[in-house]
């Protein structure tokens, strides 16, 4: 590989190399959601996050074993589950088949593995027994908590020492614990509640013990990529840590922690508790998934992404402009009989042509540089942007034609972007398809009224009645309605 990835490890906490412990596989686990609700915009960005990072490691080589779990056994689920009066299994199920269409919505890519909590118990109990075997648990009646004094190495990723734990960040209050952290690993059944048989009588599992079952169950004892959003850190992360190295005796449990920053609201963390939340599935009603996927990926993964409006219509503007530029390319593309070289073509033609000429050379190389620098996805859009614009320069300009070659040879480049970030992975045609269905959704306008008003203004064309011709085209574009003459006849498009 021309540039080695480097990342950056919440454990080490700093930048280093990424060397994978099977050569060119990638083990890699993600927690994913405790499904009970629809999911928002907050959870869209640790999952589009580690999108990136599962495509980019594939597209750089790597083999890629990608497990992101379901949490279909939880206090939440049970909670709302009672409140519905269903079956708490049913209503978790009900819930990652909505996860699944709205994922899908965004153009992510399906993980290798997606395993639920409750597919898994007797792994769950296993790993359970592992740990009480070794000395690093206890049972009080049907419970079973994990020792948290029994394990040195508490506190390695978040930083904390066991004097600075406090209730609260998910530690539940029980004066029957050890240690005011010490955490279920098993809890007994209460009346109403999900329940599985194990050694300690009939139960569920706890939070923290449902990941490290299942990575282990995929991924082995150890493995090289753990992720999740920055609020797991602790105690849920450091909780995973202490009970798979605790029941394993393999250290370390993961070797590089990879968190997303947050989705933030007025300054707040996007939050169901805090009841701020924009659902999936509200924005994609109106707004193509990959205009959400450039708003948040136009900031570094670790950096907290403000959420508003406004920023997502700024960013599905520049995702217009985009697919014009990649049209254009793929049109060059299909249309260049390759006669004559791109650099020849661009050296005749200079100036703008030359421009992007320069710029196509360079971009692979360029963007892997940034990609392998911790998936500085913020500098690859910008790169990608300043193709767009050559592009769009080039294509605009009287006498495109000759320079074909060189637009040609950005169709290329829009392909690397595309398969590494999920942006511009379209035919054009379907994008510009998919706008006009939701921006005239959005805006309240019916689509039959625009398709007659177009062809309205064609009739009159054809009559040479320019003055209602161009009536018509100023009434549709006081509403946001472009409509654009070619060789091919007229096409539509909404204004961003």
């Amino acid at each position: 590989m021309e540039h080695p990835i480097r990342l950056y490890n919440t454990r080490t906490r700093c930048v280093e190399p990424f060397v994978p412990t099977d050569g060119t596989r990638v083990r890699m686990y993600v927690c994913g959601m405790t499904v009970y609700d629809l999911c928002h915009i907050g959870h869209a960005r640790a999952m589009i996050t580690f999108d990136v990072v599962y495509r980019y490691l594939v597209h750089r080589g790597y083999e890629v074993v990608y497990v992101r779990n379901h949490t279909d056994v939880d206090d939440k689920i049970i909670a709302r589950a009672q409140e519905a009066g269903e079956p708490a299994l049913e209503l978790s199920n009900r819930f990652i088949d909505a996860l699944h269409e709205d994922l899908a919505g965004l153009g992510l890519r399906p993980p290798t593995h997606e395993p639920k909590v409750s597919d898994h118990i007797p792994q769950i109990i296993a790993l359970v027994e592992d740990i009480l075997a070794r000395g690093h648990g206890y049972v009080v009646g049907g419970d079973v908590f994990f020792a948290v004094e029994s394990f040195p190495w508490y506190g390695q990723l978040s930083g904390r020492s066991l004097e600075d734990a406090r209730v609260g960040d998910r530690i539940a209050v029980d004066d029957r614990k050890r240690h005011p952290a010490d955490f279920a690993l098993w809890k007994a059944a209460q009346p109403g509640e999900p329940w599985w048989d194990s050694p300690w009588g009939k139960g569920r599992p706890g939070w923290h013990i449902e990941c490290s079952a299942m990575a282990r169950h995929y991924l082995g004892d150890s493995f090289d990529i753990h992720g999740g959003g920055a609020d797991l850190v602790f105690p849920h992360h450091e909780n995973e840590i202490a009970q798979s190295e605790a029941a394993t005796g393999v250290r370390p449990f993961v070797r590089v922690w990879m968190h997303n920053g947050m989705v933030t609201l007025a300054e707040q963390k996007m939050s169901k508790s805090l009841g701020n939340i924009v659902r999936i599935r509200d924005i994609l009603r109106e707004i193509p998934g990959e205009a959400l996927k450039l708003l948040y990926l136009e900031a570094h993964y670790r950096s907290p992404v403000p959420y508003s409006s406004e920023g997502l219509v700024n960013a599905l503007g520049g995702l217009d402009r985009l697919y014009q530029a990649r049209e254009a390319a793929a049109h060059a593309a299909a249309q260049s009989t390759g006669a004559r070289s791109a650099g020849d073509v661009a050296r005749d033609l200079g100036g703008p042509v030359q421009d992007l000429h320069d710029i196509a050379l360079a971009f692979e190389d360029r963007f892997h540089a940034a990609m392998d620098e911790d998936l500085n996805t913020s500098e690859a859009i910008g790169l990608t942007f300043e193709l767009v614009r050559a592009v769009n320069r080039v294509a605009g300009a009287k006498g495109a034609g000759r320079a074909l070659p060189v637009l040609a040879e950005a169709h290329a480049c829009f392909e690397t972007a595309a398969v590494c970030l999920g942006i511009g992975e379209l035919a054009p045609g379907e994008f510009f398809e998919e706008m006009r269905t939701k921006r005239l959704r959005a805006m309240g306008i019916d689509r039959a009224e625009v398709e007659a008003r177009v062809a309205e203004r064609t009739a009159a064309r054809l009559d040479r009645d320019w003055t209602r011709a161009d009536a018509i085209r100023s009434d549709l574009d006081a509403k946001n309605i472009v409509v654009m003459d070619g060789p091919e006849g007229t096409t539509w498009r909404v204004r961003v």
